[in-house]
């Protein structure tokens, strides 16, 4: 007759057996509970029954205390987020701005950020400073300067938002990746650009004639102030054009030498006067 397990095990060991199979599963789930890993990129935050350690965990593995302490992780790398921003110019027109924004949280920040402001610290703190300070710095300026002047908008927002947040976060940059305006503020804008553009081309070509003509005026004006420093050097030199034409002489025997109008003695070649020939060419030898 066989014998049965049951009957053999007294009722305190069966008791023995479950409770130390409980203690080894409750053994391990506080092993595992009283172990922590921050990953890279993060700062863990210490909450303790409800009471928050003024001292952030670092990165890497770690203990705390089983069941009764919780390390909840905060992003510190830089993160990027966009928004859109309603505002209006000085001039009482509406400019809806896209805006990307790169900041992060200081790791000195992120247990003051968990414990006094709730959700995502972009939405709770970042987002409606940077709308603030884009409608500050929009209102005084005119929707055209706004267009034109987007960079100096973007210098001026980025510091605004940058005093309104203070140490508690870091706003690395904004970047304004689109301005609309009105259809027909756009259309108007367009235009007088144009206008600006042709203005400008019509001011170059008039700068340019002056720049010609006045050119002109000093180059005729060189040149007759040669051509009297010319005259007055062969009045006074007449030997100057004698030697000037030996100097082109071609070997035939001239016409007339007398006196010109500037006093210098004028050669001329020796033709044919009886037939009207040319005279003629001296041969080179080879």
């Amino acid at each position: 007759m066989p014998i049965s397990l049951s009957t053999t095990m007294k009722p305190r060991t069966i008791v023995g057996l479950i409770g130390g199979a409980v203690l080894i599963f409750i053994l391990i789930l506080a092993a595992t509970s009283a172990s922590y890993v921050v990953e890279p990129g993060n700062r863990g935050v210490q909450v303790t029954l409800g009471k928050v350690s003024s001292e952030f965990k670092p990165e890497g593995f770690g203990f705390k205390m089983p069941f009764i302490t919780t390390v909840v992780p905060q992003a510190i790398r830089q993160q990027t987020a966009k928004m859109r921003a309603d505002c209006y110019s000085s001039d009482l027109q509406q400019v809806k701005i896209d805006v990307r924004l790169l900041y992060r949280v200081p790791q000195a920040s992120v247990v003051t950020i968990y414990r006094d402001y709730a959700g995502d610290p972009f939405d709770t703190l970042i987002r409606p400073r940077v709308a603030e300070a884009l409608n500050e710095v929009t209102a005084s300026r005119t929707a055209e300067l706004i267009v034109k002047k987007r960079e100096e908008v973007k210098s001026m927002a980025l510091q605004s938002a940058r005093r309104k947040v203070g140490d508690l976060l870091v706003i690395e940059d904004v970047v304004l990746e689109n301005i609309d305006l009105t259809n027909a503020l756009e259309a108007a804008i367009e235009a007088k650009m144009v206008q600006e553009q042709e203005a400008a081309r019509s001011r170059f070509a008039q700068q340019q004639a002056q720049i010609e003509a006045n050119t002109a005026v000093i180059k005729a004006r060189g040149e007759a102030e040669s051509i009297v420093l010319r005259g007055k050097a062969l009045r006074e030199n007449p030997s100057v054009l004698e030697l000037q034409v030996i100097e082109h002489w071609d070997g035939i025997t001239p016409l007339v030498v007398g006196p010109g109008a500037t006093g210098a003695n004028m050669m001329l070649p020796l033709g044919d006067f009886t037939t009207g020939a040319k005279p003629v060419q001296k041969e080179e030898k080879p």
